[in-house]
């Protein structure tokens, strides 16, 4: 089922098991320090 998951996203978009809490936080978290960014 994950695979087909991976397989049907888009780019940019994760998938996380319903019991990964923690990388679900980190992938969040990647996304904020990403717009948080200052152009340079």
């Amino acid at each position: 089922a994950l695979l087909g998951m991976l397989n049907s996203c888009g780019s940019g978009v994760t998938v996380v098991n319903i019991d990964n809490g923690f990388g679900a936080a980190f992938a969040a978290n990647q996304i904020n320090c990403l717009a948080n960014e200052s152009p340079s």
